[in-house]
């Protein structure tokens, strides 16, 4: 649901409510009984449930997927370095 800022006209107080689409805008200062002002601001909006956080996500260990790498990198690099030097060998 979204959040909309609303001032009072008389006193000043300026709050937040959460109000669906279809509610009605806010009409009189509760503390008052002013006239409320809806106000516009930047886009507003409510981040709900897990995942939403570096803290929410497992931490994994990277350093043994960088090593596989490292090793297949190498085993491709010596394998193209020994078909090579057969090559230079036969002419």
């Amino acid at each position: 649901m979204p959040i909309y800022e609303y001032r009072c006209r008389d006193c000043g107080d300026e709050f937040d409510a959460i109000q669906s689409f279809s509610d009605r805008p806010l009409r009189k200062c509760k503390k008052c009984g002013g006239k409320l002002q809806k106000l516009v601001s930047e886009c507003s909006f409510q981040l709900k449930g897990s995942g939403w956080y570096v803290t929410d996500y497992g931490k994994k260990d990277h350093s043994n997927e960088k090593k596989k790498y490292d090793d297949k990198k190498k085993e491709k690099t010596t394998s193209k370095g020994k078909s090579s030097a057969k090559k230079s060998n036969k002419s």
